[in-house]
């Protein structure tokens, strides 16, 4: 298994795209890369979030994200299997 390198929540600004795993949540077996966009927080003033399916999230390194999607898609392979077209 080759080792990918997670971006980091302190080197993202205001406006850039990461990709991540996002769980179906009725149906905890399916998994896919999804895009979100790093915005403001519009619950804490001066503090980032990742916004994804008009949610906003709290930035933090809890979450396994991505700046490229190659990166997100290889991980992903690696860990849940080929996926084909």
């Amino acid at each position: 298994m080759e080792l990918y390198e997670q971006a980091q929540s302190s080197s993202l600004k205001e406006g850039d795209v990461v990709y991540l795993f996002y769980r179906n949540p009725h149906t905890q077996n399916v998994a896919t890369v999804q895009q979100a966009s790093i915005v403001a927080n519009p619950y804490e003033d001066g503090q980032l979030s990742i916004f994804l399916y008009d949610t906003y999230y709290p930035l933090s390194d809890e979450f396994v994200f991505f700046t490229s999607l190659e990166e997100a898609e290889a991980l992903y392979n690696d860990y849940f299997g080929p996926t084909y077209e």
